[in-house]
C-alpha cells in the first residue's frame, strides 16, 4: 500500500490541480444537472439494463448463501461481499461509454464540455454504485446474518468504496470505448488502480467487523479520499484530450 502511495505524491497531485483548477460554473453546473437527468432516463427506459444487474446481484449472494450456510466466519463475509460488489460494479459502470454509438458522442461534443460529461458520468455512477451497494448489504443482512460491529464506519467505507469504484471504472471505461470499445482492455488498465482501493477498503471493514474503535484507521481512510480524489482530478484533466479524438 505504501509503494502505492509513494507512486502518487501528494506535491505532483496538487500541482496538476492547481495548474488546471476544477471549478464548478454556473454553466457547468447546469450541464451535469441536465446530463445525469439524461442518464436516469436512458436507465428507466432500458430497464432491462438493470433488471439484469440487480438479477445477478441476488443470485450471486443467494449462490454464496447456499455454499456457506451458517458457517461463514466474520473475514469470509467481509471478503465476498467486496469480491460481489467488484463484479458488480464492473458489470454496471462497464457501460457507461460503450453502450453509446459515436453519433452520439458527436451530438454530446456540440452541446457540453467534456469536464461536465465525464462529472455527469462518475456522478450518475456513484449514484448507482451507492444503491446496489447498500442493497447488497441488505441482501447480505438478510441471507447471512449481521457481521458489523461498528456500524458507522461500515456505512461511510461503502460510501467510499461506492464513489472510488464509480470514478475508477468510469475513467477506465471511457479509455477503453476509444480502443474499438474493448471490455479486456477496460480490466487491465483499471486492475492496478482498484487493486489498492479494494485492500483499503476491506482492511477498514474488517475493523469495522472487529470493533468500535476507530483508533488506526484515520491513515486509511486518508488513503481512500486521496485515491478517489486523484481519479476524479486526473479524469477532469484528462478526459478534454481523450474526447477530442
Amino acid at each position: 500500500m505504501k509503494f502505492f502511495i509513494c507512486q502518487i505524491p501528494a506535491r505532483t497531485f496538487y500541482l496538476l490541480v492547481s495548474l488546471h483548477p476544477i471549478s464548478i460554473t454556473p454553466v457547468l453546473y447546469s450541464e451535469i444537472k441536465y446530463l445525469v437527468g439524461k442518464e436516469i432516463m436512458l436507465e428507466l427506459k432500458q430497464k432491462y439494463v438493470l433488471n439484469g444487474i440487480l438479477l445477478y446481484l441476488l443470485s450471486t449472494v443467494f449462490v454464496t448463501y447456499l455454499a456457506f450456510e451458517d458457517a461463514i466466519t466474520p473475514e469470509t463475509w467481509n471478503s465476498l461481499f467486496w469480491i460481489i460488489l467488484l463484479f458488480v460494479a464492473v458489470n454496471g459502470i462497464s457501460k457507461s461509454f460503450m453502450q453509446e454509438s459515436p453519433a452520439r458522442h458527436l451530438y454530446y461534443y456540440t452541446i457540453a464540455s467534456p469536464q461536465a460529461i465525464v462529472l455527469a458520468k462518475i456522478l450518475y455512477n456513484l449514484f448507482l454504485m451507492a444503491g446496489l451497494s447498500f442493497l447488497a448489504f441488505g441482501f447480505f443482512l438478510l441471507l447471512m446474518g449481521n457481521q458489523v460491529v461498528n456500524m458507522p464506519l461500515f456505512m461511510l467505507t461503502l460510501l467510499l468504496g461506492s464513489l472510488g469504484l464509480s470514478s475508477v471504472l468510469t475513467m477506465v471505461a471511457a479509455i477503453a470505448s476509444r480502443a474499438s470499445h474493448n471490455f479486456s482492455l477496460m480490466a487491465i488498465l483499471s486492475f492496478p488502480i482498484v487493486l489498492p482501493l479494494l485492500a483499503t477498503l476491506m482492511k477498514v471493514s474488517k475493523s469495522a467487523m472487529n470493533s468500535m474503535d476507530w483508533s488506526g484507521l484515520l491513515g486509511f481512510l486518508v488513503i481512500l479520499v486521496t485515491i478517489n480524489g486523484a481519479v476524479i482530478a486526473l479524469a477532469y484533466l484528462l478526459f478534454p484530450y481523450l474526447w477530442r479524438d
